[in-house]
């Protein structure tokens, strides 16, 4: 619903039936990338359900097959956007975004794989910085930026300088989002998020972990190399209280009010000369601010 919401910001009116069928189309093509991607990451990954049901690939008579759908998925999208968009006078513009999204986000995948593989913990291999690039390039280009770029390409209001402005708010957007998502996965509530959190057995280069890592003593570091991404919930049980001594989640709340606060300064200097409009990034951080789910 991104892209349909973003065109009828940027027009300032809300759409016509034809106007929201392109909108809708580029938003499915998005849901399709994304498709394309969890298929696969839950083979990678071998989860066992993905929101509350059982992977893709463990569904009986699929298994391996998952590979090749998984493609399907993604050709899905260049289909349906030569079905639709042949004529457009973006029409390369958006197949090069797509593409380019595409690259991005599996450059992601692969830092995360290497940075946290669930079989072998090592705490050495975490950052800010890397939690900084993998949320970036794994996240935040393919769910906040692609579909304000499709908008955006969709309008003939493509151009460098608008692009450049989507991309300066919402990657750090994008950034704060996951760091977000990783407070909720140990401190919301399961009946808010809709799962039970499993990122400290995962094994996760979380937001978290790595603000732990940081100010932890000597002790506290031992005490998160002997526990952290154990498949033990004791382990994990150790874990959550160390979080709990290290005030995470009095450390989060600052840094969500300091992060939105610089969101907020950046879109209040959108240049909207050439189009783009400030309603677009509002709505997107009134989404996820404070969010509990």
């Amino acid at each position: 619903m991104s892209v349909p919401d973003s065109v009828s910001q940027l027009l300032g009116r809300p759409l016509t039936d034809d106007e929201y069928f392109q909108a809708a189309t580029l938003g499915w093509m998005t849901e399709l990338l994304q498709a394309f991607f969890l298929v696969s990451d839950d083979i990678m990954d071998s989860s066992i359900t993905r929101r509350g049901k059982p992977c893709w690939y463990r569904h009986e008579g699929v298994g391996m097959v998952a590979i090749n759908d998984a493609f399907m998925l993604e050709s899905a999208i260049y289909t349906l956007l030569k079905t639709h968009f042949r004529q457009h006078k973006a029409y390369v513009d958006i197949f090069e975004l797509f593409h380019e999204v595409t690259y991005q986000t599996e450059i992601g995948q692969l830092a995360d794989l290497l940075t946290a593989p669930e079989d072998n913990v090592n705490l050495d291999n975490f950052s800010l910085d890397k939690f900084k690039f993998i949320v970036i390039y794994k996240t935040a280009y393919y769910s906040f930026y692609l579909p304000v770029a499709l908008a955006l390409h969709l309008l003939n209001l493509g151009t460098p300088k608008n692009l450049k402005t989507a991309e300066d708010i919402l990657i750090p957007m994008g950034e704060y989002f996951q760091a977000q998502d990783d407070y909720l996965d140990n401190f919301g509530l399961p009946e808010h998020i809709g799962k039970i959190g499993t990122d400290i057995m995962d094994n996760k280069c979380s937001w978290l972990v790595n603000q732990a890592l940081l100010i932890a003593t000597p002790e506290q570091r031992k005490t998160l190399e002997e526990n952290y991404g154990r498949k033990d919930s004791a382990k994990e049980a150790v874990v959550k209280k160390l979080y709990d001594e290290l005030k995470l989640e009095q450390l989060y709340q600052e840094f969500e009010e300091k992060r939105v606060a610089e969101l907020r300064d950046l879109i209040s200097k959108v240049d909207e000369s050439d189009g783009l409009k400030k309603d677009v990034f509002e709505t997107f951080l009134a989404k996820i601010y404070k969010r509990s789910k």
